[in-house]
């Protein structure tokens, strides 16, 4: 933690130096002094320590400067340091001025010059001042903060990626927020029109950022090392990261590409209960951070935010182009892509989305929800995590059914916790007809899907998690897939035991292999796979013994 700041402020060089050799002789230790020979100087550094957010603890200024007095220095300090305390340094003659500054301006404390012995003179006076400034001090938050609307897309699509990839950061509505409008002034450009405004811990900022520029900003790795891998992992989910890790740990220098964060849909999860050995349970941000920390332990290199585009295959080379025109190549791929939630294809739904209709995000907005009352649409696991983990923080939660119950589409464990959680009601048999609102969402229409009865709901937030659309648009035909694109895989690939077409090779395709040799597929994304963690853990662990036979026969 950076310590706090004494700033000094004296137009005679002399006397500022004077300050300085004795506070940094009292207090060198405990705070870091910074000196301004100007007021309109000092103002310009409280206001870079403040984007910074910096502490200021103590402001000691000259009354007697040229073009800003002190007591005026002081009043404007106020604004960007409410609670710094604040010392006007003064000659005899200064002092009706002095004692009229304490009354109207609120300085703390004002100190004649010259101050001689400061044993006496001086450091009781700052010690009671310190003394005073710690017991009220409460250390601010360090890391990123993000300035914005609550209902913006934009603002959500940051705090979002931030979140998925476990980057801490403040958020700063500008509705609730009387800070972050003073922020804004500080900046430069026209910020108030160029939200949201994505503030760094070294006081720079980013106006209307892209998730690319932040990740650049905050050091994300996004390009690769080297040209060459002997295997390459397109996607960051469980079973991409099960890949990466057994992959390196057994001697393959791995590669995975990631297109937003690691831990893909499953990292989302707010609280994941029946996953082996955490008998407490665990949320999915945590389980993808012990994996992550597991994958770069064993060298594995992770390319996040980056997104596999192409896939070429040249020879016994298995060609990645990536958004960014680069290019690697390997000799194994396992597609581990998983899958993203179905868009509702519904009246209003684009123009809201982001905008109090989200999809998945349940731990991104939850703590905005407070008070609220929540729609949750879907009744599988990851729609059940969320409405418990939304109902700490909203009023009432409705679970919004397509069918008579959860039963057939639930794990038994999330049913029995729903149904024992007084603020969680489950409504069946409906679905979401249309969203309404202009800026914002105002209203939902919701329809009884057996009568065909319609209704109007009051509601300000909609979270959806219905169904799977697998990530697989950005493949070539020559990777076999359903009617509905999941990846097929081992002798799914196969008709009347014969092999697929194009298929070169003797034998048939290895279990999680898929039409192209060496090309294999792992978790949610393959067809017929079951949805679940520790499944798609498995799958990844097991595509590399299959990796291994393939590399064995080049």
């Amino acid at each position: 933690m950076a310590k706090p700041i004494i700033l000094m402020v004296d137009d005679d060089a002399e006397v500022l130096a004077a300050v300085e050799r004795d506070l940094r002789r009292q207090y060198g230790g405990q705070y870091r002094l910074v000196q301004s020979s100007s007021g309109a100087q000092a103002l310009d550094s409280l206001q870079k320590l403040k984007l910074r957010n910096d502490t200021v603890a103590l402001i000691i200024s000259d009354q007697r400067m040229p073009e800003m007095t002190g007591v005026e220095f002081l009043k404007r300090a106020l604004d960007i340091y409410p609670l710094t305390k604040r010392v006007l340094l003064t000659a005899y003659a200064d002092t009706d001025a002095a004692i009229h500054a304490i009354n109207t301006v609120r300085i703390d404390y004002y100190l004649m010059k010259p101050w001689d012995p400061p044993q006496e003179r001086l450091y009781p006076i700052l010690d009671d001042l310190l003394g005073n400034w710690i017991d009220s001090y409460r250390p601010p938050f360090e890391g990123v903060r993000v300035i914005g609307h609550q209902w913006s897309s934009s603002s959500h699509q940051i705090k979002d990626f931030l979140a998925r990839n476990q980057i801490p950061y403040q958020w700063l509505d500008l509705e609730k927020n009387a800070d972050a409008s003073k922020l804004l002034s500080m900046i430069e450009g026209k910020p108030e029109a160029s939200l949201p405004v994505v503030l760094f811990a070294d006081g720079s900022s980013l106006l209307t950022p892209t998730t690319q520029q932040v990740a650049a900003k905050l050091g994300l790795k996004t390009r690769a090392e080297q040209r060459f891998y002997d295997l390459a992992i397109v996607g960051g989910g469980p079973a991409g990261l099960a890949a990466a890790v057994y992959g390196a740990s057994e001697g393959l220098h791995t590669v995975m590409i990631e297109n937003t964060a690691p831990g893909g849909q499953a990292g989302t999860s707010s609280y994941i209960e029946n996953y082996l050995g955490f008998p407490v349970g665990l949320s999915g941000a945590d389980l993808a951070h012990r994996a992550v920390t597991q994958a770069r332990r064993f060298g594995v290199e992770i390319l996040s935010p980056q997104e596999a585009k192409e896939l070429h295959i040249r020879d016994s080379f298995r060609v990645l182009k990536l958004a960014d025109d680069s290019e690697i190549y390997c000799h194994a791929l396992v597609i581990s892509t998983g899958v993203a939630y179905r868009k509702l294809n519904i009246p209003g739904i684009e123009k809201l989305s982001g905008s109090g209709v989200y999809y998945g995000a349940a731990m991104t907005e939850a703590l905005n929800c407070a008070g609220d009352d929540v729609y949750v649409v879907g009744g599988a696991n990851s729609a059940g995590q969320a409405a418990l983990h939304f109902c700490k923080y909203a009023r009432r939660v409705i679970m919004l059914v397509r069918g008579e119950g959860l039963s057939a589409t639930m794990s038994y464990y999330l049913i029995e916790r729903i149904n024992q959680t007084d603020n969680i009601e489950i409504v069946s048999c409906t679905e979401v007809a249309e969203v309404i609102g202009e800026d914002r969402l105002e209203q939902l229409r919701l329809r009884n899907n057996r009568t065909g009865e319609e209704r109007i709901v009051e509601s300000s937030r909609l979270f959806i998690f219905i169904g799977a659309a697998p990530c697989t648009q950005w493949l070539p035909d020559v990777i076999h897939r359903d009617a509905n694109n999941f990846i097929l895989t081992g002798s799914d690939l196969q008709t009347n035991g014969k092999n697929p077409k194009g298929w070169d090779l003797d034998r048939p395709p290895y279990l999680l292999e898929t039409s192209v040799p060496g090309v294999f597929a792992a978790g949610d994304v393959r067809h017929q796979s079951v949805k679940r963690v520790a499944s798609a853990v498995g799958e990844g662990s097991i595509a590399i013994q299959f990796v291994h036979q393939y590399l064995a026969t080049l």
